[in-house]
């Protein structure tokens, strides 16, 4: 999913950790939990960054969540 400048994406071996996504815009990226939403790890964004980062996925955590879980069900 692409959201401005953001890509989002799982990795295909990491269904045995809780509902999480990955954000990317270049060479920085962040991870961040889906239920609750919280950060994970950043390497690379601005904290004001991060902060517009934590807002997309927020918005977007209903889709990103529910495609989590269709992707890790197969």
């Amino acid at each position: 999913m692409r959201v401005g400048p953001y890509r989002f994406f799982f990795y295909a071996n990491e269904g045995q950790e809780p509902p999480h996504v990955h954000v990317e815009r270049e060479w920085r990226q962040a991870k961040s939990w889906l239920d609750p939403v919280r950060l994970s790890s950043s390497m690379g964004f601005a904290k004001s960054e991060v902060g517009r980062v934590q807002e997309r996925v927020e918005e977007n955590s209903p889709a990103l969540l529910r495609s989590w879980h269709e992707f890790f069900a197969r």
